[in-house]
This record gives structure tokens, sequence and C-alpha cells, in this order.
């Protein structure tokens, strides 16, 4: 706790300069960007591994489809085959077209089952349990197994709190995904989300952590991650939930267990204090790290 009070004093008003080599946002899309995002967990790891493992079988069969219907387009086209053939039967193509399919459809089975697995299995006991609540249009988290009551609302931030919040850094803070509070957990830790709703059905999604979880009135889903590098990861609500549902982005910041541990306890009085802290004890780290180099 005391690192992190010193750290505000000292550097609390220089956090917008610079703060961008701290540390690095994730999840939103860049430039001419064609795959998934890069990976923040071993489950996003296997995610983009299967998606290009099922590459392989889509682009073939893409490519076959089209040129069978052009072949068929030119070969047997009115004017190249006025008489048109009356086969009923082919044994040979039948065969062909029952099998092929079967085995494509096992060898994409196969991993799949094993990624929905993994999906539904955490690697340990959760050591962290965030309940986020959905809400038109923003969300509420508690952390309900900390020992300090530490609840807030996250709202996306808005351009004319982003100097009262140090967050003018448009790259570390993108708009319309940037948040007012962000949700804060240890790397290298195993963190239970459970999801839910007050209103309408919203949906909870961290792309880089490749999880999304839908948040029902009245039911609690669960998911879970586990952030293998230090940054912001950001999400957004992908269930249409009304008007504003384009404004209801979600963050996490993931950081160390000592900053997380010194987080949680300044929270449970101050959340908004909490987090400029924390940023400026990030950016006093970063800073020694790069003069150090």
């Amino acid at each position: 706790m005391r690192k992190i009070t010193a750290s505000l004093a000292a550097l609390g008003a220089l956090v917008p300069m610079g703060f961008a080599h701290a540390q690095t946002p994730g999840g939103q899309p860049m430039p001419w960007q064609m795959g998934l995002p890069q990976p923040a967990t071993a489950i996003m790891q296997e995610l983009r591994w299967f998606e290009q493992f099922t590459l392989w079988f889509i682009i073939p069969i893409t490519l076959l489809v089209l040129f069978l219907l052009a072949w068929c387009m030119v070969r047997y086209r009115a004017s190249a085959n006025p008489v048109p053939s009356r086969t009923s039967h082919n044994t040979t193509i039948e065969v062909i077209w029952t099998v092929a399919p079967v085995v494509v459809l096992l060898m994409i089975a196969v991993p799949s089952f094993q990624l929905l697995t993994s999906q539904y299995t955490p690697p340990d006991e959760p050591e962290i349990t965030i309940k986020a609540t959905g809400l038109q249009w923003f969300w509420e988290y508690e952390y309900q197994d900390a020992e300090e009551n530490v609840s807030f609302a996250s709202l996306m931030l808005r351009d004319g709190d982003r100097a009262a919040q140090n967050k003018e850094d448009r790259a570390l803070y993108p708009r319309l995904l940037a948040v007012d509070n962000e949700v804060v957990v240890p790397v290298n830790t195993t963190v239970r989300v459970l999801v839910t709703a007050a209103d309408v059905i919203h949906a909870w999604k961290i792309p880089a952590f490749g999880i999304m979880s839908d948040a029902v009135p009245g039911r609690i889903n669960e998911t879970w991650f586990r952030a293998e590098r230090e940054g912001i990861f950001y999400g957004m609500c992908s269930e249409l939930c009304g008007m504003d549902h384009a404004f209801m982005p979600i963050a996490v910041r993931v950081v160390s267990q000592e900053l997380y541990n010194d987080w949680l306890v300044a929270a449970a009085t101050d959340v908004p204090g909490a987090n400029q802290a924390l940023r400026a004890a990030i950016y006093a780290e970063s800073s020694v790290a790069q003069a150090a180099d």
C-alpha cells in the first residue's frame, strides 16, 4: 500500500507522459488485421491454432467447389452440350461424396471436442472470483472472495473525462473501448467470472482471452481465464442489448501479484484513487526498467 501511495504522490502528474510504454493494450482491432487477436491465454492460443487448422480444410473445399461450378457451367452449357446426360447413378462418385465429408468432419471434430473440454476445465482451482453484471449500458463488478469489499461500476470513458483520469493516450486507452474503472487481476492466476444481467441479455467477451459468456437476467453463467502476460485487454458486450449496445466496453488490466494485492487493499475504500495509484506504480516500474536498459 505504501508503495502505491508513494508512487501516486511522485508520479501521478506524469502518468500521461509516455505511459504507453508501461503496458500494451490487447484485444482491439489493428489496421489490416485478418486473423484473431494475439493470445493472452492458453485457451486463446488453442483457438488460434484451431482456426488455422480448419483453414487447411476450408480453403481446398472452397476452391474445389468453385472449380466444379465453373467446370459444369463451361462443360455442360447448352451450346456445348445440347443433349444433356441422363446418367442417374454413379457408385464411385456417391462413395467419394459420402466418405470424404465424413473424414473431414472427424478430423475437425476431434480437436474441436478437445478444445471444448479445455474451455470448461480450468488448470487449477480459481483463486479469484469476480461477478460481472450487465446493465443498460455498463458493467458492474464484485470481487466475491476478497476479504475487502470491492465492487464498482465500469462505464465507457468519455473524451471529456480523459484529462481528469490521466487517460489521454488513445493508443493505450482507445476511443469506445477504454473505461473509467478497469477490472484488475494478477498475471498467471486463474480467475473465475460469474456472468449475469439485471435487465436484458448481454454478453461478456474478451477476444484476447478467448472467452465469451452470455449475461442472462435471473441466471448466472460461469467462465474463467488465466492471463499469461501483463497489459490492458479490451472487449465489448457481444449481445444486442438496446440503443447503446455499441457503447458498453469491457477492460481488464493484468498486473503483477504485488501490485494487485496493493490495489485490492486500496480499492476497498476508494476505487478511482486505487486505479490512479496503480497506473502511477506501473509507470514507475516501466520508467525504472527503461532506465536500466
